[in-house]
């Protein structure tokens, strides 16, 4: 089905583009929302109307958002949470989670469904893009830290444990005791 877009939709396209959807996606989303209208000769010679118009609204909309976005630009996160040795959560931290620390912290109200991420469920330092507009998407660094270990925020990234290196100082005599075992194994097959 085709459709004239009357509002901007995420990944789909900007208000006045005329698109094909999918039949169900047109019947039980656009239209009943009024973000489209079907693609009929008389909506098609509305679009470059209905594109101006969205423009202006657009330039508005991003002004207003632009002193949100630098609220929040370059904030950092940080989350503690249980996880096993190899760094995986037991449970995960959801959109939900970063719009509630990101209230609290920059007094700003986000929706979750504006944060773009899948919840993450290892320890580690990741960035988070929360998108504001359809032009306007500024992003956040979230540090995901074993909970009862010092959090101390720094510019080096957080390593996992998978990646950590060793403080026993273990590894290497192991290493060594490898290349000992495989000297004696290979004299034999000389002689």
């Amino acid at each position: 089905m085709k459709v004239l877009l009357l509002k901007d939709v995420y990944k789909l396209g900007r208000a006045g583009d005329v698109k094909r959807v999918a039949d169900g996606y047109g019947r039980n989303y656009l239209l009943p929302q009024g973000m489209a209208v079907l693609a009929t000769p008389e909506a098609l010679k509305m679009s470059e109307r209905i594109r101006e118009k969205a423009n202006v609204q657009r330039a508005i909309v991003n002004e207003e958002m632009d002193t949100v976005a630098k609220q929040i630009v370059g904030l950092t996160l940080a989350f503690p949470a249980k996880a096993s040795e190899t760094g995986k959560l037991y449970g995960s931290v959801t959109t939900q989670m970063i719009a509630d620390a990101i209230k609290a912290k920059a007094g700003v109200e986000i929706a979750r469904r504006q944060i773009d991420s899948q919840p993450l469920r290892m320890l580690g330092e990741y960035k988070v893009h929360i998108r504001l507009t359809v032009d306007l998407i500024p992003t956040i660094d979230v540090i995901v830290y074993r909970e009862g270990e010092a959090f101390t925020p720094s510019t080096t990234p957080v390593t996992t444990p998978a990646t950590a290196p060793a403080t026993t100082g273990k590894p290497a005599p192991v290493v060594e005791e490898l290349e000992a075992e495989e000297e004696p194994a290979a004299e034999p097959e000389d002689e």
